[in-house]
């Protein structure tokens, strides 16, 4: 579906079922290069259990307008801008990655308005690897090799998909290589630079679900474990040998995760 943030096009995709009036609102933000596509399984569940649903495209990612936002302050002000223009009573954000930053950050700055917190593969402080930050800076594909490498835990690569026919390290990278260049680059830099993490968690009041993979290379456990221990209400879930790449290597951990944080049933039809 289409909507529009400061006259500017903003892709959200609705988990195939239109919104309607009186169901909860939730918000589903994906990572540093990613776009809507990262959270198809998990739009499309919450869409057929009463949910309505927006899995956005940030700002110049997939099929949203404008430039990639240059910090997680920005892209949480963005998010907020789009909250006021499509109003809700009862709004859960879920966030991966660079996506829980700025669920965190937002829920931090309009703790009124927001009901549940989900963060994903998460810390109060993403630092980055600089020669990952240069590679992407210069657009070169090793970029995107690093953050399949230090993203995915072993089984990944192994070609171990828990979804049949799906290729992990292939659908992150053909989705990473579809991002414009410096898209992300301007991510990764956003991720550095944000360091309000734990001063925001402590305004948070939301319900919050802290989900970690044990073996992540780019947000440990440690870090999460401590983000975690600053939300005033929170929930730890930790994946058993898993990566960063949550969505795609632990998918029904994560939902079923998911599913008890929002009262909802998992194995309940649609």
């Amino acid at each position: 579906m289409q909507l529009s943030v400061d006259g500017q096009a903003v892709y959200a995709a609705n988990g195939g079922r239109t919104h309607a009036a009186g169901r909860p609102l939730a918000v589903l933000l994906h990572g540093a290069g990613m776009d809507h596509c990262a959270w198809a399984l998990q739009s499309r569940w919450l869409a057929f259990h009463g949910w309505n649903v927006l899995a956005l495209d940030l700002p110049g990612h997939g099929a949203s307008a404008g430039a990639a936002l240059p910090t997680v302050g920005a892209m949480s002000a963005w998010l907020i801008a789009l909250l006021d223009a499509f109003p809700a009573a009862d709004v859960t954000l879920i966030g991966h990655s660079m996506g829980a930053l700025i669920a965190l950050e937002t829920a931090a700055a309009v703790p009124d308005r927001i009901r549940r917190l989900v963060v994903i593969g998460a810390a109060a402080a993403m630092p980055v690897h600089p020669d990952l930050l240069a590679a992407a800076k210069a657009d070169d594909h090793a970029a995107i090799d690093m953050v399949n490498l230090w993203g995915h835990g072993f089984r990944a690569g192994l070609g171990d998909s828990p979804a049949p026919g799906l290729w992990m390290t292939g659908v992150c990278a053909r989705i990473l290589e579809r991002a414009a260049p410096g898209v992300l680059h301007a991510d990764l830099a956003a991720c550095a630079a944000y360091e309000g993490g734990i001063a925001a968690a402590a305004r948070v009041t939301a319900a919050a679900l802290v989900f970690c993979g044990e073996k992540d290379q780019m947000t440990p456990l440690k870090s999460g474990r401590a983000l975690a221990a600053a939300l005033r209400r929170s929930t730890l879930v930790v994946a058993p040998g898993a990566g960063h790449m949550l969505l795609a290597e632990r998918p029904d951990d994560l939902l079923a995760a998911l599913a008890r944080h929002l009262g909802e049933d998992a194995t309940a039809p649609a």
